[in-house]
C-alpha cells in the first residue's frame, strides 16, 4: 500500500491548463497500472504516485458528461462580457462554476491504495468539507439523492449547496474532484442552473459568516481533514 500523497497548490490557474496537467498525471498513473498488470506475479511493481491538488480558476463554467447544455443560460457574447469561459469535460455531473475565492480540489489517487469504493470516496471528500466548515461554526450535511455538501439539508425550502463534486475514475485512478465556495462571487451561479438543480440556492462561507475568510487558513484545515480521513501521508511539493 502506498498512502504517500504529494500536495501541490497550483494557486490561480487557467482551467484548460489545469485540466491538461490533470490528464497528464491521470494517464501516467493509468498507464503504470496497466503495465504492472502485464508483469508476472513475482515481479516487483512500481505503485503510482498519488497527488492532492488545490487551485483556483478564473471565471469558468464546466459541463459534465451527464449534464445538459440547456443549463448554461448565457451565449458566447455574454460569456465574454462576464470574462468567463466554458468547457464540456469528462467528469460526472452537470454544469458548475469555478472562480476566484473557491478552493478547487483535484485528488488524483490510486484508490486501490486506499479503498475501492467510489461512493465511499465521494462521501469521504464530503466529510472533509463538513469537518472544515464546522470549525467556523457552519453545520454542513448531505442532501439525499445529491452529491456535495449542503446547509440546512433537512429543510427543502432552505437547503443550499456550499460544495459541488464531480469525478472521473478509471482503473481506480481518480481525477477532477470538488469546488468549495469560500469567498466565491455567487452572482456567477445566476448564469447557470447549478448542477442541473433549478430550485436550490448556492452559498459560500463568506455568505454564511458575513466576512471574507482567510483562504490559506481554510486550505490548511481542509488538507488536514482530507489527510486524516484517508489516512494519507501528505507531503508538500
Amino acid at each position: 500500500m502506498n498512502k504517500e500523497v504529494q500536495f501541490i497548490d497550483w494557486e490561480l490557474i487557467d482551467y484548460k491548463e489545469a485540466w491538461d496537467r490533470q490528464e497528464s498525471l491521470f494517464k501516467e498513473k493509468v498507464d503504470l497500472k496497466f503495465a504492472n498488470r502485464q508483469l508476472p506475479d513475482y515481479a516487483e511493481k512500481t505503485l503510482p504516485t498519488n497527488h492532492l491538488i488545490f487551485c483556483e480558476h478564473p471565471h469558468v463554467y464546466t459541463l459534465g458528461k451527464s449534464g445538459s447544455i440547456d443549463n448554461l443560460l448565457v451565449n458566447e457574447q455574454e460569456l465574454n462580457e462576464l470574462s468567463a469561459t466554458y468547457y464540456q469535460i469528462n467528469r460526472g455531473g452537470d454544469i458548475t462554476y469555478h472562480g476566484p475565492g473557491q478552493i478547487v480540489g483535484y485528488p488524483i489517487l490510486d484508490l486501490e491504495q486506499f479503498f475501492t469504493d467510489i461512493h465511499l470516496y465521494l462521501r469521504t471528500l464530503e466529510e472533509a468539507i463538513i469537518l472544515t466548515i464546522a470549525e467556523y461554526g457552519i453545520k454542513g450535511g448531505r442532501y439525499e439523492g445529491y452529491t456535495g455538501v449542503w446547509l440546512d439539508a433537512d429543510d427543502d425550502a432552505k437547503a443550499r449547496k456550499i460544495c459541488a463534486m464531480g469525478v472521473r475514475c478509471s482503473r481506480w485512478i481518480t481525477m477532477h474532484g470538488f469546488a468549495f465556495n469560500v469567498n466565491a462571487d455567487l452572482s456567477y451561479f445566476g448564469h447557470i442552473v447549478p448542477c442541473g438543480i433549478d430550485d436550490k440556492q448556492v452559498t459560500s462561507m463568506q455568505q454564511e459568516l458575513g466576512y471574507t475568510v482567510d483562504m490559506e487558513e481554510v486550505k490548511s484545515k481542509l488538507r488536514y481533514h482530507i489527510a486524516t480521513l484517508f489516512n494519507m501521508q501528505l507531503t508538500a511539493v
